[in-house]
């Protein structure tokens, strides 16, 4: 789940770039906090049912291990209200903007560096240029 995670704090870093709106950062807290909590309990009891001897990928479990599958299920059940809460946050910003003052990502990378959209006076016309010295030994640094 490292990965949803980190795809999420991508999204959240891009939203504001991508939208112009800023991402309401409480409800991006609560969405951390509530995906945090509900993946550990989605995963966190697999380690006893491992212990316990139960097998991985079967679609029907004996009833002795029917305690922990359910904490499974709630921390499933409290992962998708996570994701509710991030399609809210979503929806939220867009039914009530609110545009980004003071670009705080400016200076963060060099995709910032250039201009938004290309130059105007941009052709494909122009040929390129190609580099007539060639590499020889003596200009080779080591």
């Amino acid at each position: 789940m490292g990965i949803v995670f980190a795809i999420f704090g991508g999204f959240l870093f891009w939203y504001p770039i991508f939208t112009g709106l800023e991402f309401n950062k409480k409800l991006g807290a609560a969405h951390f906090w509530v995906t945090f909590i509900g993946v550990n309990i989605t995963f966190f009891p697999q380690h006893f049912l491992g212990l316990a001897g139960m097998p991985r990928r079967y679609s029907d479990y004996s009833d002795v291990y029917y305690a922990w599958n359910f904490v499974r299920r709630l921390g499933r059940i409290i992962t998708a209200v996570a994701t509710l809460i991030f399609l809210y946050g979503i929806m939220y910003r867009f039914l009530r903007p609110q545009v980004v003052m003071g670009h705080r990502y400016v200076n963060t990378g060099m995709e910032f560096k250039r201009a938004l959209y290309p130059n105007s006076f941009h052709t494909h016309t122009m040929g390129a240029k190609v580099m007539t010295q060639a590499v020889t030994s003596s200009t080779r640094t080591r």
